[in-house]
């Protein structure tokens, strides 16, 4: 069974997670994410054909995961089944994935904020949440993108034109900001996802 090493602020996949792995030969985390990001280019090819605007529901939010990470692991899709190091409960996260959904709705209807100022508070819930075993980060991020290109008709956010999934000075300084905004301070974020 792999041992993967995991990058400062990235939340850990238990044992039970990992004999999810559809690819046994895989035994390092750069292979992983080299597998991954493959998966990730498939479901990008998938929205470029669809353009989905109906995005604020769990069946979406499931079926996106599933495109990104499904052909490399046997939960893709599912809502973890644990409790980990960030996020809600794990019985609780349908629940406040709907609340979300219903919250953006409103947020988009009462048009009191800025694009990128709902994009970033829908951002920040969906990772707060941790509705995933894996992949949060890069399904939340990617799900802030569709809000904004297909709903808001606004550019992607740049998320500081580096890779979020290594160790490196950006993911460092975007859990930064994540965590300002975990007391409410946005914007830190708000500037860091257009750098």
């Amino acid at each position: 069974m792999p041992d993967f090493d995991y990058p400062k602020g990235a939340t850990p996949i238990d044992s039970n997670e990992i004999v999810g792995l559809l690819l046994t030969h895989i035994t390092t985390r750069s292979e992983l994410d080299r597998w991954e990001q493959d998966n990730i280019v498939m479901a990008l090819a998938w929205l470029d054909q669809n353009k989905p605007k109906d995005i604020f529901n769990e069946r979406f939010i499931k079926e996106l995961h599933r495109r990104m990470f499904g052909n490399v692991w046997k939960w893709a899709g599912k809502f973890r089944r644990s409790d980990k190091n960030i996020g809600c409960s794990w019985n609780q996260i349908p629940i406040c994935v709907k609340n979300l959904c219903d919250d953006a709705k409103l947020w988009l209807e009462l048009k009191s904020e800025s694009s990128d100022e709902i994009a970033v508070r829908f951002h920040h819930r969906l990772v707060s949440i941790h509705p995933f075993p894996n992949g949060n980060g890069r399904h939340a991020r990617l799900m802030t993108d569709i809000l904004l290109e297909n709903i808001l008709g606004r550019s992607r956010f740049s998320w500081g034109r580096e890779d979020l999934t290594a160790a490196s000075d950006s993911r460092r300084r975007y859990i930064s900001v994540l965590h300002a905004a975990d007391g409410g301070n946005y914007k830190p974020l708000l500037e860091f996802v257009r750098t």
